[in-house]
């Protein structure tokens, strides 16, 4: 026990460190608003550290292997860094985005780090925003992102330099999805920090899309926090697809926090990742608000997958549904810990939730955690969670109709699947990824290679 004490104590020291003697390298690429936020950021980490398991949110989720190797720390990237990113393609004939792409964590600012889209729609770099409009910033950059327990969100404060800055102005719907591509690639093993601002006037509307790849077969290991604002009657949506390969640990941190009558969607697709951990937060923070966090998993060999969602009914008259369903294959192991609050002023609530996973050997393993907390009485919620196998019955039947037992067991999965993969409104969209999870599921998608929209890294 002691061992262990010692051990989290070094791998937390070992942060203060790589603070205290990179800070001037840090700082140099952010702005006054943004380094404002680190001391006190790293102050709260110090207290709080790396999450180990006697933290309840992490109970199933061990860091430590992740957190105590020794990585590059990518502060300031070279102008040739980029050049993998401007390579980079990532097409389908049918799905017309904006794109951006984030290498190690970073914008390119050759082109002054923030693009104008039609009818005043801003989007680039963070660090970039927050001189240019340091009103908007400062409204909501660290107003979100709050969890008491959580290390690695003071951390990620206090080591962020940049990351993707949206803005859509009140009554303006984007026409088009905001695509965000993360890359990774490095020659030597690297940690990255990035921080994403999104801001959604009233009455305004956009979709993000989020696909993560690594370009390199090093260990990365990424901790990202985006902060999401929506406006009163403002529409959100935002698709993360995870596709890295087995020595790649994601650990992403979304809050969004929504006002009256507002609609914000969420749905983290993982398709592949050593080690894959999504919190997502929800707060209805004003009445008619409406939050739907969705999720499906797909893990095989040593694969770790673990959700965390936290919807907040701060106040009357809201309504939420989480739906996250999942395939363990081999020796793979899942999380789900979702929890459902409930104010008591939040009166007419109405919650939603269910985990629902497929084991396919003995030897993979899911703990799953739903939880309601109510302090209201005027309410409706449920909550259910299923671990099993597939259905012998459905199997048989299948089979009685001259399906192959390959085919029988795919169709299978493939439909359990598809419930959260329909949730996706774009068309196209949700035919890649209906192509991409039946890829996953027959074992031809190995590694990153290919992402929901045909990436072909040339």
């Amino acid at each position: 026990m002691e061992s262990k004490v010692n051990r989290s104590a070094e791998i937390n020291e070992r942060f203060v460190d790589l603070f205290q003697t990179s800070r001037g390298r840090i700082e140099r690429n952010s702005s006054k608003l943004i380094n404002s936020f680190r001391s006190s950021a790293m102050d709260r980490f110090r207290e709080l550290g790396v999450p180990g398991k006697k933290n309840e949110a992490y109970r199933y989720t061990n860091l430590e292997p992740w957190f105590g190797s020794n990585y590059k720390s990518f502060f300031v990237p070279e102008p040739e860094d980029f050049g993998a990113a401007e390579d980079f393609r990532c097409e389908v004939e049918t799905l017309d985005t904006h794109t951006l792409i984030l290498l190690n964590g970073y914008f390119p600012t050759s082109n002054g780090g923030i693009i104008e889209l039609p009818d005043g729609v801003k989007v680039g770099s963070l660090a970039r925003a927050s001189e240019i409009f340091p009103e908007i910033v400062e409204s909501h950059y660290g107003k979100y992102a709050v969890d008491g327990t959580d290390g690695l969100i003071p951390l990620n404060t206090a080591l962020a330099s940049d990351g993707i800055y949206v803005y859509v102005p009140a009554g303006i719907t984007c026409s088009k999805p905001i695509q965000i591509i993360n890359l990774v690639e490095a020659t030597e093993d690297i940690m990255v920090h990035h921080r994403n601002l999104i801001v959604v006037e009233e009455q305004a509307s956009v979709d993000l899309i989020v696909c993560d790849h690594a370009l390199s077969p090093r260990k990365f290991l990424t901790n990202a926090v985006t902060e999401v604002y929506v406006g009163p009657s403002a529409r959100f949506d935002i698709l993360r697809v995870q596709n890295e390969h087995n020595s790649a640990g994601k650990i992403t941190h979304t809050f969004i926090h929504q006002e009256r009558d507002s609609i914000a969607g969420s749905n983290n697709i993982t398709l592949h990742g050593g080690l894959v951990r999504n919190s997502t937060y929800h707060r209805l923070n004003g009445e008619g608000a409406e939050a739907n966090a969705y999720g499906l998993y797909l893990a095989d060999k040593w694969q770790h997958v673990d959700n965390f969602v936290n919807i907040d009914h701060a106040v009357p008259n809201c309504t939420s549904k989480q739906l996250f369903k999942g395939v363990l294959d081999d020796f793979a192991t899942g999380a789900f810990n979702g929890r459902i609050y409930v104010s008591q002023d939040a009166q007419n609530t109405r919650a939603y939730q269910s985990n629902n996973s497929i084991l396919l050997t003995d030897d993979a393993h899911m703990d799953t955690k739903p939880q309601l907390e109510i302090y209201a009485d005027d309410v409706k919620c449920s909550h259910g969670a299923t671990v099993g196998q597939l259905d012998e019955e459905a199997l048989f039947y299948l089979r009685s109709r001259g399906i192959s037992a390959v085919e029988a067991r795919l169709m299978l999965m493939f439909g359990f699947a598809h419930e959260v993969i329909a949730s996706i409104k774009t068309a196209a969209l949700r035919d890649r990824i209906d192509n991409l999870v039946l890829q996953r599921l027959r074992g031809e998608l190995s590694r990153c290679a290919t992402c929901m929209i045909n990436c072909d890294n040339k």
